[in-house]
Parts: C-alpha cells; structure tokens; sequence
C-alpha cells in the first residue's frame, strides 16, 4: 500500500460504510447546552457523511495540540484514534487514513510499527486507558454519554525517528506526546 500524504489524502472523498453493529444512542438534547446540541449534531452529521468526525484541540500546558475521531466506532465499529502533537493537518489525515482502513478489513494490533502511513515515520498503535477518555475523547461523549467506545492512540516520532520514551528524545517530547496507556509507557510487541 502506497504511503498517505497531506497533498493526495486531505480533499478526497470519503465513503459512509454501513455500521457492522448496533449504534449507541448519543446524549439527549433536553440535558445538553445550545452550544453542546449544536456540537453533537455536526458530530452526527459528520458520522453520516464521512463515516466520522476529526476534532482538533490546541496545545496547551506543554501538552500538544491533539486530533480525535467521533462517530467511528458508532459508524464502523472500529476503536475511536486520537494522535497527540502532530502539525495541522497531519493528525486529521492520519487518522481518517487510520479509520477508512480499518472500516474496510484494515487490522492494527497494539504494540506494532506500521509503516505505510507517512513515507519514511512510523506509526506505533496503543490502547487508551479509559481514564483518559475524558481529557482526550471530551466531545466524543455526546455520542456516548456512558464512554462505552473502545479507543487507540496513534504514536508517532520524531522527523530523526525518536519516540517520546527514548532516552535521546529531545527535552520535553514526553511530555508533548504523552503515552496514554495504564502505565504511562508503551506496551511493545
């Protein structure tokens, strides 16, 4: 399989699969504030039309700015992505890439490099502790009021190759891309 880019990927037109199991029913508009309402309808929409949502959240406290999918596992039944630190608009294009191939048959396992996303970077995939969810996943719980979505973090390193838990990271790295798994580090295959 050929490697994404920004240039052949950002603009192409995206597909709606039919969702493989029975979606959950997003958050009642009689709890939710006008802005909240408005929110999870263009998630829904979104859902509808592309087969997910990309929300993307600014930097803020050394934490890097973040991407994360809504509408995935309710569409496809595929876990919900979010990718920490990545300059616009790569983190949208990886994970649309992420879902339109594993709505499609496309098997990640967590622990294993996948190469054919960016030419020449890695991507490392991670299962998401649930206590993350909250900070990582917020809006995506207009969808799921109870956070019963499974969810993957998609890791990538540095442009020379250094993952935020090497020891030549560079200063701080660990904290722009934190791991977000039960242990706060990589669960390796």
């Amino acid at each position: 399989m050929s490697a994404v880019t920004t240039d052949s990927y950002a603009d192409a037109p995206r597909t709606r699969r039919s969702a493989p199991r029975q979606a959950p029913e997003p958050a009642p508009d009689s709890i939710l504030s006008p802005e909240e309402i408005e929110l999870k309808h263009w998630l829904l929409d979104q859902a509808a039309t592309r087969g997910n949502a990309v929300v993307s959240v600014q930097a803020e406290d050394g934490v890097g700015n973040y991407d994360f999918t809504a509408g995935a596992w309710r569409t496809h039944g595929v876990p919900e992505g979010v990718v920490i630190g990545l300059p616009k608009p790569m983190g949208t294009v990886l994970l649309d890439a992420y879902v339109d191939r594993a709505a499609t048959g496309g098997q990640f396992r967590i622990g294993e490099f996948y190469h054919d996303f960016f030419e020449g970077i890695p991507v490392l995939f991670q299962r998401v502790a649930e206590r993350y969810y909250p900070q990582y996943f917020g809006s995506a719980f207009l969808l799921y009021p109870n956070g019963d979505f499974p969810a993957v973090q998609l890791v990538v390193p540095t442009p020379q190759g250094q993952w935020p838990w090497a020891a030549n990271a560079p200063e701080g790295f660990r904290r722009w891309q934190p791991i977000l798994t039960e242990t706060g580090k990589p669960d390796l295959d």
